[in-house]
């Protein structure tokens, strides 16, 4: 649920509860986070990941909140205008991987980024670089329920839709990318029992792909608070 000042409050929704079992019996190990920051943002004309959103650039914005999360190492998929992206996340604790193939889309963003999270790791968060509204108590909750069960997939349903960020267990990576095909959708199709559902407010499912969708964003997040 939403507080007065547009903070999420409370706990989150669990819908369904996971009766399959992970490759790791100790789910206490770390959890990485996948930011996709590849995109050309065809739609916005312009790099909408170094436009500014509460005082920062968007893409610095969402790596921090992925930090706060508790989620390390983190890795930032990098394709469109790479250098421009990396300077907007000077001095903060991510990784870079080059996505040679981000003209094909977004799923060989999520295949690059999950190739290169080390054997140690556990499981991996993906989080989109454009979604604002997405903070570090979501991504907590994600991570909470994983260790607390036995659930290969935790997902986020914003009312009905499935939409990052999503925890993936680590034995489900090698299918995650397997024929370059890097979608959690397609995992939660293939294993519907393994799978568990957080609900969130339709409210923060809210990414930019137009400079209508940034002017909303940005007055939501004046509105609400939204600003960490």
């Amino acid at each position: 649920m939403l507080s007065a000042e547009g903070q999420y409050s409370g706990r989150p929704v669990v819908q369904e509860r996971s009766t399959g079992s992970g490759e790791f019996a100790d789910r206490s190990g770390q959890i990485a986070g996948v930011v996709l920051a590849a995109g050309t943002s065809s739609r916005m004309g312009r790099n909408k990941l170094l436009f500014d959103v509460a005082g920062e650039p968007l893409v610095r914005r969402t790596v921090r909140t992925a930090i706060a999360g508790g989620l390390d190492p983190i890795f930032v998929v990098l394709g469109h205008e790479p250098e421009a992206v990396r300077n907007a996340l000077a001095e903060l604790p991510c990784r870079f991987v080059a996505n040679t193939r981000y003209a094909d889309g977004m799923n060989s963003s999520v295949c690059a980024g999950f190739e290169a999270i080390p054997r140690k790791v556990v499981a991996g968060v993906v989080l989109l670089a454009d979604m604002p509204l997405v903070d570090a108590d979501m991504i907590a909750a994600l991570v909470s329920q994983y260790r607390a069960s036995e659930a290969l997939l935790v997902l986020s349903d914003y009312d009905g839709v499935n939409a990052p960020p999503i925890l993936i267990d680590r034995s489900l990576f090698g299918e995650l990318v397997s024929e370059g095909k890097g979608c959690g959708k397609r995992l939660r199709r293939s294993h519907p029992d393994k799978a568990t559902n957080i609900s969130w407010p339709a409210a923060l499912l809210a990414d930019l792909d137009t400079p209508e969708d940034y002017e909303r964003v940005q007055a939501q997040i004046a509105a609400h608070r939204w600003a960490r």
